[in-house]
């Protein structure tokens, strides 16, 4: 090959500007947590209103969960930062924008997974609840919704993974996630292949790190409970019945 047509790969770059990279994936994880937690409230009220047996409920959540699974993120993000601040005549940060577009998305698809999650839950386990004498507030804390959590966590995970992704969208308002760093680099030593390789590859390790944890929260509500993560939560509750054992012993 003629070496006027020798691509040089600069791979140091990855190297050299990797607290950018890294701040860029933490902005991405940081909006994605905070529309994670609006989206499951929202999305379980939701998915409450499609169970409900008031036709005006389920019509509401009917609508708003077709509405907002039909909209990608880059134009619900683009219509919230433009179209909202036009609107409400308030000007939202690039964060803001990120967030609410997320939640507005994300709480749709998570209403559905919470709906069947919870009809999966057999009625004879209401009715049982009822019989014991139990109100359906506390039916609905303390039997239907633990076991609806552990049926709907693996899709949650998987859809949380699909936010963090999202976020590459974001750019086109600014936000300084993984893409618009890798941007900004390529701009100056015009490395594609390189720098998008790095931003792959962060994707992919983020992608592991939820699955992991995300494994680690269903193994903990499981029955018996077991892993990591259920180990450190009641590593100090063994240490002090140890305590207490040894001192009686």
């Amino acid at each position: 090959m003629d070496n006027d047509l020798r691509i040089n790969f600069m791979w140091h770059l990855i190297w050299d500007y990797r607290g950018e990279l890294i701040q860029g994936l933490w902005t991405a994880v940081a909006v994605s947590i905070t529309a994670l937690f609006l989206s499951l409230f929202i999305g379980l009220v939701f998915a409450l209103a499609k169970m409900s047996r008031f036709a005006f409920f389920r019509g509401l959540s009917t609508i708003y969960v077709n509405i907002f699974r039909g909209i990608p993120a880059l134009v619900s993000v683009i219509w919230v930062y433009f179209g909202w601040s036009l609107l409400f005549g308030r000007n939202f940060t690039v964060y803001q924008a990120g967030v609410i577009a997320l939640t507005l998305l994300y709480s749709a698809f998570f209403s559905e997974i919470f709906r069947s999650a919870l009809q999966a839950i057999h009625k004879g386990q209401r009715e049982a609840g009822m019989a014991l004498g139990m109100t359906r507030i506390r039916i609905f804390r303390s039997i239907i919704m633990p076991q609806g959590l552990k049926i709907a966590i693996p899709n949650i995970g998987s859809m949380y993974i699909g936010m963090i992704k999202d976020t590459s969208t974001f750019a086109v308002i600014g936000l300084a996630e993984v893409v618009r760093v890798t941007q900004t680099i390529n701009s100056q030593y015009f490395q594609p292949f390189v720098l998008y390789t790095a931003a792959a590859l962060l994707y992919v390790a983020i992608a592991f790190l939820v699955d992991y944890i995300f494994k680690g929260f269903e193994s903990t509500i499981t029955y018996p409970s077991n892993g990591i993560l259920y180990r450190f939560l009641t590593r100090k509750k063994r240490a002090h019945i140890q305590k207490l054992v040894d001192a009686n012993s």
